[in-house]
């Protein structure tokens, strides 16, 4: 049986690139905001209290520090190559939310919509499962997928029984207990399942690995 050979870029080749996909975004996110401001709804509140904005923001800074840190040459600590995968795993769930359950919803233009649920979630599955520099994530830290998405529930609901707001339909108190606790609980559900799969994909071989510049003595 033969093994297809590992390729070897340099670190700071792939920490570039990572900066410049984490400063598109937030461009991108930007002109979205702009766009809003322009109709006249300019609340930051209502347009980051989507889980797609907020998750894209959390993610670009992510993969924007851990890109830096490979451009400077210095070493990234596990804790933020955890945080990759947290947000890796929100934004796989953004993803098929959108492009399966509610597709074409939504008032940003159609290549905003496209960029945000369908480009950058595939480049930031794709770098974790291509690019060689994750560990094996140990299965007993599977919780920290919970307390983001715990508050961003929470502050949400508080919103929809106080003034009114909800960032999604399903959300909204007046369908009813029931069905809003079926809805908390499925999205609760796929985020740990997502989870679990990038969890399970830091086990297996990457296809590129990082080759660092030698340090001159």
């Amino acid at each position: 049986m033969t093994h297809r050979p590992l390729l070897r870029v340099g670190g700071r080749t792939i920490g570039a690139m990572r900066v410049g996909i984490a400063a598109a975004v937030v461009l991108v996110l930007v002109y979205a905001y702009a766009l809003r401001i322009g109709a006249g709804d300019s609340n930051p509140f209502d347009f980051f209290g989507y889980f797609t904005n907020q998750t894209s923001l959390l993610a670009a800074i992510v993969l924007g520090t851990v890109g830096g840190r490979l451009v400077a040459g210095r070493p990234v600590p596990s804790w933020l190559t955890t945080a990759r995968a947290v947000v890796t795993a929100y934004l796989i769930v953004v993803a098929v939310v959108y492009n399966v359950l509610v597709p074409g919803t939504g008032s940003a233009p159609p290549w905003v919509s496209f960029l945000l649920h369908g480009v950058f979630p595939v480049v930031m599955l794709l770098g974790w499962i291509l690019i060689g520099d994750r560990p094996r994530l140990p299965w007993r830290m599977l919780w920290v997928l919970l307390p983001y998405p715990a508050v961003w529930l929470t502050v949400v609901l508080i919103r929809g029984v106080t003034d009114g707001w909800v960032p999604y339909g399903f959300l909204l108190p007046g369908r009813g207990l029931p069905s809003l606790t079926a809805h908390i609980v499925g999205l609760i559900a796929a985020i740990v399942a997502s989870g679990a799969v990038v969890w399970a994909l830091s086990r297996t071989k990457p296809r590129v690995v990082l080759a660092h510049p030698r340090r001159s003595r």
